[in-house]
């Protein structure tokens, strides 16, 4: 099968699936051979089929021959019979080629998405990504699977029953095909309403997987704030516009069927007229005729699906078009050619005249220079807003700054592997995201192959291991999805055992007990303190019962550095540090 014959079949979708099928051919060529072969058979014996109707009238109903009677029923068996079993092995074929190239496209879609950036995930929505992995990714095998088959198993069995037609009467067989221009003129107009249906139908599944992850993941505040009848009135007008999307594509690609038949219809009733003329008056053969006629019936379906494989393929088309243009972004951050291990002589974090916004007219960091010590604690302190998690993001190389320089050790994170820098550093974040799993499943996160004592200390120092002796099954108790069977103090420890069990040499934590209670404050406090003893450790807080123990501090407002020093230091030249304690104290 040639690319220049996909191009022609396909149109404008040709060169996503032309690169579609290169992608592929070559790995399971064996096997669509294979599967071309098998369907061959198929063909051939449709062919067989029509083609006995010539002596099966001639002999045996008309000479009333019985040695041939027995020969026909012969080979009908064996004629169906291999077709059956061709029929199965090219289905079961395809469907395992089919399987085994979703799979293959899901591993590389996936593998696209974890490299991308944060901008990345601030501007697609998860479920939009869901439904490309899913969705999308079944599109391709849709799409391979219909090719292969209207190449094959269709296009072979129309050349044989057209073989047998004109071995039978070549006039007959012009006059039996002469509307297939007509029609493939008509289903190529359909294409263009097809294909915008095809794309807001990809929408619409992304709308119903949102609805359903934010009633999941939301129900508390769904049941809390009694919002079941606004998603549900939402769940609704997503499913209505879904089946009405449906019905509108059901109509679209029936369009052609009246079509096929009419011309059908004609094509037959023309060569049931010239036929019997040739039987009546020129003394044509009834078995000719027959033959002719069983072969022109049994075109039908299979010129049917060739005729809308245009159709078929345009849905097709937009997934793998979609699922193509995410496994081809290119992240904006990435590791630079000349990038080199991160080479680490104590943790020392440097902020260089940073300026940053996450859009570029709008700077949330202002010439912003700081710096932490090695082996101390140093503490961000400012309202929200004031860029704090702004500097950690930076630090994290979640993004780039525009201006300026981020600095460990006094090397530019930009010129350094990705690899070298997180494995460096630990954070311990107040939105503390468990993975679906046992407890033991978590904590391993930070040490994937950490063994079963390592865990056990590692939850020890983040003073877990009380707790979890306590739960069902200790250290195999499921958390549920995103910790849910878990307290936000208990989620938050187990977080500071991975950190634990991580021991990277530069701590970050972003504001790690905002959300919790005074006790459960006290004693993860406690956990902090050990996990900061001997690490660079930079503390984005608003409660200053933590803040109090950094050894230095400095306080951000709108984006710049207006104070820095001790808390005795900032508590006695009364300014902005002072101001905002005094407002925690009363």
């Amino acid at each position: 099968m040639r690319n220049s014959t996909i191009e022609k079949l396909v149109g404008q979708d040709g060169p996503v699936l032309k690169r579609l099928f290169a992608d592929n051919i070559r790995r399971f060529a064996s096997r669509y051979i294979l599967a071309f072969i098998l369907m061959a058979i198929v063909a051939a014996a449709t062919a067989a089929s029509a083609w006995m109707m010539k002596d099966l009238i001639n002999k045996v109903f008309i000479d009333r021959d019985p040695m041939f009677m027995t020969i026909i029923c012969v080979a009908v068996v064996v004629i169906y019979t291999a077709k059956g079993l061709a029929a199965y092995g090219q289905e079961v074929l395809l469907a395992r080629i089919g399987n085994k190239i979703v799979a293959e496209i899901q591993e590389r879609l996936y593998a696209s998405i974890l490299r991308q950036d944060l901008a990345f995930f601030h501007e697609m929505g998860s479920a939009e990504l869901i439904t490309r992995l899913t969705h999308n990714a079944r599109a391709a095998a849709t799409a391979l699977n219909l090719m292969a088959t209207s190449l094959g198993r269709d296009l072979l069995t129309v050349i044989s029953l057209v073989f047998v037609m004109i071995s039978q009467d070549p006039l007959l067989t012009a006059i039996a095909l002469i509307g297939m221009p007509l029609l493939f003129l008509a289903v190529s107009k359909m294409l263009k309403k097809v294909r915008k249906l095809f794309t807001r139908e990809v929408d619409t599944v992304s709308r119903l997987v949102a609805i359903m992850q934010e009633s999941v993941q939301g129900i508390r505040i769904v049941k809390a704030f009694r919002l079941e009848d606004h998603l549900r009135l939402s769940m609704q007008n997503a499913i209505a516009d879904m089946e009405d999307l449906a019905n509108r594509m059901v109509r679209s690609q029936a369009g052609a069927n009246p079509l096929i038949d009419t011309l059908g219809g004609i094509a037959v009733a023309l060569v049931v007229a010239y036929g019997g003329w040739s039987v009546i008056y020129n003394g044509a053969t009834p078995g000719e005729f027959f033959a002719f006629i069983t072969a022109l019936l049994m075109l039908t379906d299979p010129a049917r699906r060739l005729a809308r494989l245009h159709l078929s393929l345009a849905g097709a088309a937009i997934g793998v078009r979609m699922l193509y243009e995410l496994i081809d972004r290119v992240p904006a951050q990435q590791d630079q050619a000349d990038a080199v291990p991160l080479v680490l002589s104590g943790g020392n974090l440097q902020l260089d005249h940073v300026s940053f916004g996450y859009q570029a007219d709008k700077m949330v960091l202002n010439t912003v220079s700081l710096q932490a010590k090695a082996g101390q604690m140093t503490a961000l302190v400012g309202v929200s807003g004031s860029g704090k998690s702004s500097v950690l993001n930076l630090l994290l190389r979640f993004w780039s700054p525009q201006q300026g320089r981020v600095l460990i050790d006094g090397q530019d994170i930009e010129h350094v592997t990705s690899d070298s820098l997180y494995n460096s550093i630990s954070l311990v974040s107040q939105d503390v995201f468990l993975f679906e799993g046992s407890i033991a499943d978590n904590i391993r996160r930070g040490k994937p192959e950490a063994t079963q004592a390592e865990i056990e200390t590692a939850a020890r120092s983040a003073h877990a291991h009380d707790f979890i002796m306590l739960m069902p099954q200790g250290y195999d108790t499921q958390v549920g999805e995103l910790g849910g069977r878990l307290s936000g103090g208990q989620r938050q420890r187990l977080s500071i055992a991975r950190a634990f069990l991580k021991n990277a040499p530069i701590l970050l934590l972003d504001e790690p007990t905002s959300a919790l209670d005074a006790e459960t404050d006290a004693a993860i406090g406690e956990a902090l303190a050990d996990l900061s003893k001997g690490r660079t450790t930079l503390l984005v807080a608003h409660r200053f019962s933590t803040i109090m123990q950094a050894d230095h501090i400095y306080v951000l407002e709108a984006g710049r550095i207006v104070e820095h020093g001790s808390h005795a230091e900032l508590m006695q030249q009364k300014q902005v540090y002072e101001r905002l304690f005094s407002l925690q104290s009363i």
